[in-house]
């Protein structure tokens, strides 16, 4: 298989996470005992957890690889600014769309950057998509329920509203293939940017929701996600 169709794949793969987590939500709405309202929580705390170890394992080590301590700083801060205003703008028009920002913003640059690690003959391009996955579902999860309880959208349209989101994976990751793999310190601003977009909204959005008073196991859905990233980053730095 041409290995730029195998990435397309993958990256389509990787994306469809998005409305297979959703669609598990679903099912939680249609019978509501299956899931106690403390593992809800846990699986909003392992998508925050999951995000976490994605900023730390991955944009963060492979951003500063290519850039300055200046540039580094820049682009960082930037995307905590930026995805601050953004937070702002959708608080002023009422918009439940905070999880799923979250989620794009993770998605998008992970499926860049997956695209130039097969273009540059790498071997991290299989962990970023399992990384990928590993997000995707909880954050599909979550990202439904926040839509649901805050908003009009109908579930099978906001499902299938995901899986046309999932077709930004193969685009982002053609763009990685053919455009950032030829200019790699844009790529590291990029995912410095995201990297700071994303922890301002796991600590905006996601944390705050994970928490259950008097239950432990949310916490524990947190540590899961990021062990569960960093177990895969220690395999593949093994296999290198």
């Amino acid at each position: 298989m041409n290995e730029l169709v195998f990435v397309v794949c993958l990256s389509l793969i990787a994306g469809l996470a998005m409305p297979a987590g959703a669609v598990f939500a679903r099912l939680d709405r249609l019978h509501p005992e299956w899931l106690s309202s403390e593992w809800r929580h846990f699986i909003v705390a392992f998508g925050g957890g999951a995000l976490l170890s994605a900023v730390a394992l991955v944009l963060i080590p492979e951003g500063v690889e290519q850039l300055s301590i200046v540039w580094t700083a820049i682009s960082f801060a930037a995307g905590g600014v930026c995805f601050c205003l953004l937070d702002i703008m959708l608080d002023r028009h009422q918009s439940p769309a905070g999880q799923m920002v979250a989620m794009l913003a993770d998605f998008v640059p992970e499926a860049i950057a997956l695209g130039a690690a097969f273009a540059l003959g790498q071997d991290t391009g299989m962990l970023m998509a399992a990384l990928i996955v590993l997000q995707n579902l909880p954050e599909g999860f979550n990202a439904f329920e926040e839509l649901t309880e805050s908003s009009s959208y109908r579930p099978n349209r906001i499902v299938l509203a995901f899986s046309a989101m999932a077709l930004l994976g193969p685009m982002a990751a053609v763009t990685g293939y053919v455009w950032f793999a030829n200019d790699l310190q844009l790529l590291a601003a990029l995912m410095l940017f995201a990297g700071g977009g994303i922890l301002y909204l796991v600590f905006d959005d996601i944390a705050p929701q994970a928490k259950l008073h008097h239950r432990w196991m949310p916490a524990l859905g947190a540590v899961t996600g990021f062990l569960l990233g960093l177990i895969g980053s220690m395999i593949s730095a093994a296999t290198q």
